[in-house]
């Protein structure tokens, strides 16, 4: 009997998954625990591996399709078994044994309406499978997809409830048309720019009643409420976005609108440091099998001064500030397909070389589809790292919820003026780099941020690390 393949959970919030390479072909044998196919979800993409070994008999959701989870993906019969002679496609979702049969709103008037009660708690998110329609407390009858909708994830439903937002006036676009953390803050958004122009707005002539009413055109050419319309040519190429890149994109507009952001830049001589690595690179790879780069000195100054000034490794919770008694140390990944920041835990217990096989198995892991949900998840300060494409310095966003990102710029030889002993100023050639610190102002102050990053500059100049 063919072995079933599910759509993993990656997380205890994560409801559904897209399916966007299979690894293997229909036919192919695989080996349990092989990869055969990538997910993206809400948290991170992933290779899944086999359950058992034998043959991939049947793809039963191609390429692209988002499913919830716990739905079968694919089939994996007996090693050499043959794929089963195609046959009529099957139903997407699967029907019960005996459905009820939908029950239509009587169109004169509405189901007798009963007595105005509260409603009751929404029960957890069922199965993808035909359901029977409900009725509604307000006496129509309420279909599967509008009660799916309303339950939608815990964080939609508090952003609605904050809002005074009823989630069925919205249009989901998740699975069964549910309500994603996107579709709600684009709904707020053109609800407030909306109504913005509605109060600007004069009269509109009475002429306008009489006229023809025109073809409603389709919502892909509507533009967003206060952006014009864009204008695109058969020479434009349109490509969907990744799943990765709407999520960072939803992230980075919730944390400008979050945070105060404020940025300060300082320039720091790695000079000591260069000096460090140059004498013990060779013998610490040869030793520990890592290499020593700067990331693991800049990860330790920072630690350093996290535990010196609470305030920038701390979040805020409403009207209260939690400050983190333990360093998670966010760091940032460039990958061909996005960005995502694995988070090494309890960073501030490890050592030199704690911090460095830490920083580049994560990062290996990232670009290799291995992470796990946990391991990007309940960063407290976050480093992120341009210089190596070149850049002197940026000022990065900041993650929510943390409060500060630390931007690593190139460290390279440069001409600078340096002072001897005696007070004679020079040109010297040092090994210098910018460090530029993003700042939620709500919580930290100018110059506290500029203590935090004098800390950091000193500790790193002084150059005195144990590689232990």
């Amino acid at each position: 009997m063919a072995a079933e393949v599910i759509m993993p959970q990656m997380g205890e919030s994560i409801a559904e998954g897209t399916i966007t390479k299979w690894l293997k072909k229909v036919g192919d044998p695989v080996k349990r625990d092989e990869p055969i196919f990538e997910i993206s979800t809400d948290k991170v993409d992933a290779e899944i591996p086999s359950p058992v070994a034998g043959t991939l008999v049947e793809i039963k959701v191609p390429e692209g399709q988002t499913v919830a989870i716990n739905t079968v993906v694919a089939l994996i019969g007996e090693a050499g078994e043959k794929p089963a002679a195609a046959a009529a496609p099957e139903a997407k979702v699967a029907a019960p044994p005996a459905p009820a049969p939908r029950v239509e709103a009587p169109a004169p008037a509405p189901v007798r309406p009963p007595e105005p009660a509260p409603r009751p708690a929404s029960p957890p998110l069922p199965p993808p499978l035909a359901a029977p329609p409900a009725v509604s407390t307000g006496g129509t009858v309420e279909s599967f997809e509008e009660r799916v909708r309303e339950r939608s994830s815990p964080l939609v439903r508090k952003i609605a409830q904050e809002h005074g937002i009823n989630i069925r006036e919205i249009e989901g676009t998740g699975i069964h048309s549910r309500v994603t953390k996107n579709d709600i803050l684009s709904y707020i958004e053109n609800r407030k720019v909306a109504a913005a122009q509605t109060v600007s707005a004069a009269p509109a002539p009475a002429a306008a009643a009489t006229a023809p009413a025109l073809p409603k055109p389709s919502p892909a050419e509507v533009p967003a409420p206060g952006r014009p319309a864009l204008v695109t040519t058969d020479r434009d190429e349109v490509v969907a976005m990744t799943k990765i890149r709407k999520i960072t994109a939803e992230n980075m507009i919730l944390s400008k609108r979050t945070s105060a952001h404020v940025a300060t830049v300082f320039q720091v001589d790695y000079t000591a440091i260069s000096r460090l690595r140059e004498q013990n690179k060779d013998a610490f790879l040869a030793k520990n099998g890592v290499k020593l780069t700067y990331l693991p000195f800049i990860f330790r100054a920072s630690i350093q001064a996290l535990k010196e000034f609470p305030q920038v490794n701390a979040s805020i919770d409403g009207d209260n500030i939690v400050y983190h008694k333990d360093v998670h140390l966010g760091m940032a990944v460039a990958l061909d397909w996005g960005l995502i920041v694995p988070v090494i835990k309890n960073a501030d217990e490890k050592s030199i070389l704690g911090l460095a096989r830490a920083s580049q198995d994560l990062a290996e892991r990232a670009r290799t589809k291995r992470l796990k949900p946990e391991e990007i998840q309940g960063g407290t300060f976050t480093v992120t790292n341009p210089g190596v494409f070149g850049s002197l310095f940026g000022t990065p966003i900041i993650p929510q919820p943390q409060v500060a990102i630390l931007g690593v710029g190139a460290i390279e030889k440069r001409p600078v003026v340096v002072t001897d002993e005696s007070g004679n100023d020079a040109l010297g050639i040092r090994t210098v780099g910018y460090l530029a610190l993003s700042f939620d102002h709500r919580l930290i102050d100018g110059a506290d941020a500029d203590k935090f990053m004098a800390s950091v500059k000193n500790t790193l100049e002084k150059g005195e690390f144990d590689l232990g």
